[in-house]
């Protein structure tokens, strides 16, 4: 089920021929559209990533890439039977299994990767009210975020977290973590037509003081760490993985893409790459990504 649509919707992710990249498929429609994930596809980032092209549409497909930029997935077709990725337990924790059920095949050919020379930084907001999301040079791929959201449920856990994906585990410290959300939000959200499949099983609920899911959290720093798991997703909307540095302060889906489009403007700050020799690349990249 989608998140914010509510509807039933079948997903079908298929092997891609080398250089496809991943494309997604509107198979429901009388004359199916392909849609190739590009940092300029992106059309809405109200709550969550849409792409479109030629008039169809995909909203929400940040945790399924945010499962391929972890597990280093570059060429898949995403067979779709609507309008919206399913959200499933809010998490990227089961494309992830799925994925890896189904096996990850190495291609003939060199991993290509967009290499930042220069920082690029964007900003919005003054005083309390600013965001900001940068990328800096960096051999390796590693994401820092930290939020602000000023809750008695938030303020109790790690508000600050870094990954590296040479180092850490993907599958064990971000994969797992879910969407949230509050209930003040929830009659305003679905007045405007949003958040109608959302629920306690997909969604991290909190009310003025505490989180009301039954289980409570998967990690102490849930929070901080599924908006590392989003800006994975937004970051890989690029078309190939970044070796680079992401730190971020309150950014969320609307300033990952402008980061994206204003590391595209300046064509001096970044580069594609490739390694002829493993050891050459960055630690941790050329393997597949290990099972559970």
């Amino acid at each position: 089920m989608g998140l914010h649509s509510g509807q039933r919707v079948e997903l079908t992710l298929r092997p891609a021929p080398i250089d496809t990249g991943i494309v997604f498929r509107r198979v429901d429609l009388a004359e199916p559209v392909d849609i190739p994930i590009s940092a300029l596809a992106v059309t809405d980032t109200r709550l969550a990533t849409t792409i479109s092209r030629n008039g169809a549409k995909v909203l929400t497909v940040e945790h399924l890439m945010s499962a391929c930029a972890g597990l280093g997935v570059d060429n898949l077709f995403v067979d779709i039977t609507a309008e919206e990725v399913p959200i499933l337990d809010g998490s990227a924790s089961s494309f992830v299994y799925l994925l890896q059920s189904a096996g990850i095949e190495l291609q003939r050919a060199p991993k290509r990767f967009v290499r930042v020379l220069k920082a690029v930084e964007v900003r919005q907001g003054e005083g309390d009210a600013v965001k900001w999301a940068r990328l800096e040079p960096f051999h390796g791929y590693k994401l820092r975020f930290d939020i602000d959201f000023q809750h008695p449920a938030v303020d109790s856990t790690g508000q600050s977290v870094e990954f590296n994906l040479s180092t850490d585990s993907y599958t064990r410290d971000i994969a797992r973590a879910r969407t949230f959300g509050f209930t003040k939000d929830v009659e305003m959200l679905r007045a405007n037509g949003l958040a109608l499949g959302g629920s306690l099983d997909n969604v991290v609920v909190m009310d003025d003081y505490k989180v009301l899911n039954a289980e409570g959290l998967r990690y102490d720093d849930e929070f901080a760490k599924h908006k590392i798991l989003d800006a994975m997703g937004d970051l890989y909307l690029l078309g190939k993985p970044l070796l680079a540095a992401y730190s971020a302060f309150r950014s969320g889906h609307a300033l990952n893409n402008l980061l994206l489009r204003e590391l595209l403007a300046h064509e001096e700050c970044w580069e594609v790459v490739s390694f002829e020799d493993e050891k050459q690349a960055p630690s941790g990249f050329a393997q597949l990504a290990r099972a559970w």
